[in-house]
């Protein structure tokens, strides 16, 4: 066993940050994320979740996750959620017990990426995880299904029941199968938190304990005041707030993710970096437009 698990409140309003990048050597930019935890960290949202889908995990060692991660833990007023996630069991329990030493809150994994695997194995993956990795932290399922293999929800059950897992961030936009999560929460209680924008306000309606939000990375007052609205009661605010995260969500969709969200974070002042792939000059045109936008956009 490990040490005493740390203490994170599982709810609320977490961005999905993105990496900053150094302009130069194209490496992690570590004064640009301390910076950006800032400034989320003032916008009053409850946690941030660093090196998941939005924070582009995959193009970064692990030296630089770990010292981004230490760095960010040290900063940081609120939690901080750290992905894990690796194509491979032992790069996942490498990342975990790194993400651990640097400090974070709590641990996010989505299945085995690139490949597909069948149910079978992706349960295997996370028991076998389990079993390996520190109990310090929570420990989040991923199901980003987009990216990797959707974990079905039986496959969630049998994980829950094991007690190694405190929740999980639904990335699928399948809001049939989120109906199904609330329902699986009520036989075995965890955090059970939604992720595309689409669905963000319904979410919170339905009785999610919160939001992982990569948007929420570029507006994160946008997010936390949709939140406080339904908290308070305040449909009609809570509608108008809705529609304009769905306005923003809708208009980043038409780019790689998360091309418009990094532009938007640049737009607001924090530094962002190049992008991890080029564009075609036609979605050039179209982020110019986005940004053109989103200059004018008002209530930030």
């Amino acid at each position: 066993m490990g040490r005493a698990a740390r203490q994170i409140r599982l709810s609320g309003i977490f961005p999905a940050a993105i990496t900053p990048q150094h302009p130069k050597t194209r490496e992690a930019d570590y004064a640009g994320a301390l910076e950006l935890v800032d400034f989320l960290a003032a916008a009053g949202v409850d946690g941030i979740c660093l090196f998941g889908s939005t924070g582009e995990f995959i193009n970064y060692s692990f030296a630089e996750r770990h010292r981004l991660l230490s760095l960010a833990a040290k900063r940081s007023r609120v939690p901080i959620i750290a992905g894990v996630s690796h194509s491979t069991l032992s790069g996942a329990l490498q990342l975990a017990d790194d993400a651990i030493t640097a400090g974070a809150d709590a641990l996010m994994l989505m299945p085995p990426y690139f490949y597909r695997y069948a149910q079978p194995e992706v349960e295997q993956f996370y028991r076998d995880f389990a079993r390996e990795a520190s109990d310090a932290v929570p420990i989040l399922l991923y199901n980003i299904p987009a990216f990797t293999t959707g974990i079905e929800i039986q496959t969630a059950r049998r994980l829950f029941e094991t007690g190694r897992f405190a929740g999980m961030k639904d990335s699928s936009g399948d809001w049939a199968y989120f109906e199904q999560l609330l329902e699986l929460r009520k036989e075995q209680p965890f955090a059970l938190f939604g992720g595309p924008e689409l669905l963000v306000g319904r979410a919170i309606r339905a009785g999610a304990d919160g939001v992982m939000s990569g948007c929420a990375c570029a507006v994160p007052e946008l997010v936390v005041g949709l939140a406080k609205a339904l908290a308070a009661g305040d449909m009609a605010l809570a509608d108008t707030l809705d529609a304009r995260l769905i306005d923003f969500a809708t208009r980043a969709a038409q780019f790689p993710w998360p091309v418009a969200v990094r532009r938007a974070v640049e737009l607001r002042g924090q530094k962002s970096g190049p992008l991890a792939v080029p564009l075609s000059p036609g979605t050039r045109a179209a982020l110019e437009e986005f940004s053109a936008w989103f200059r004018e956009w008002e209530g930030l």
